[in-house]
């Protein structure tokens, strides 16, 4: 059993949360706090395996509390609950040891999905945050070079024996284009027409064949073998 502790100022918000996670039969919510001062009290009281926190919270707020949790319990995993998809914030998460970064608009089976990714010792960002992160990354490596320049030091960096996307089945790579442009799994299986379980055993193939297990690798490959560019 996951045992999650909801840190968020919003109660309604909470609440969602929790009815969402009561439908996973391997995950409790076993405390609630609404700012830094209620969740550091949870944490020696309940020692919880995760925390599920809002980065905007009053007094000190998520990220400050993230890092003294890093500093206090290292096993603690924390994924930051966020409105903002910029990557300065996404950033500034990952430096003070947040496991994960997730978009408050996210569907329930994003959330389940960056649950158990994070439980595994993986990275999880939301589609979105992927793609802005991934995005001023090849920028910043590229300049002001042009789109083959970059793409073609930046695919000198992949791992050797790497898939290329035409040794893709067709529906992978069309899965892929869409992850990269920073589509959730619900708008995946909307756009597609198939369910949120094929978008994320397609999801879970692409991972396998290529050998990269978070979305942030998934988006940085089909940026640099160019499956999309920066401005689709």
């Amino acid at each position: 059993m996951i045992r999650i502790l909801l840190v968020e100022d919003h109660s309604l918000v909470r609440a969602g949360i929790r009815a969402l996670l009561a439908g996973l039969d391997d995950m409790t919510v076993v405390a609630e706090a609404s700012d830094a001062e209620g969740a550091i009290r949870q944490v020696a009281q309940q020692n919880p395996d995760m925390v599920l926190m809002d980065i905007a919270l009053p007094g000190v707020n998520g990220l400050e509390l993230t890092a003294h949790f890093q500093r206090t319990h290292p096993q603690l995993q924390v994924i930051i609950l966020s409105m903002y998809a910029d990557e300065e914030y996404v950033l500034q998460a990952l430096r003070v040891g947040a496991k994960g970064y997730l978009l408050k608009d996210s569907s329930i089976g994003e959330l389940e999905l960056a649950i158990r990714a994070v439980m595994r010792g993986e990275a999880y960002l939301s589609p979105l945050v992927s793609r802005h992160v991934v995005s001023a990354f090849v920028k910043q490596q590229g300049g002001d070079a042009d789109a083959n320049g970059a793409r073609s030091r930046a695919t000198s960096h992949l791992k050797e024996g790497l898939a290329t996307p035409n040794q893709l089945t067709p529906r992978q790579r069309e899965i892929l284009r869409l992850i990269a442009q920073g589509q959730t799994t619900q708008g995946i299986a909307n756009q597609l027409s198939i369910s949120i379980k094929t978008v994320e055993t397609h999801r879970a193939q692409l991972m396998e064949r290529l050998n990269i297990h978070s979305i942030a690798g998934l988006v940085r490959y089909a940026v640099h073998t160019g499956l999309v560019s920066l401005d689709d």
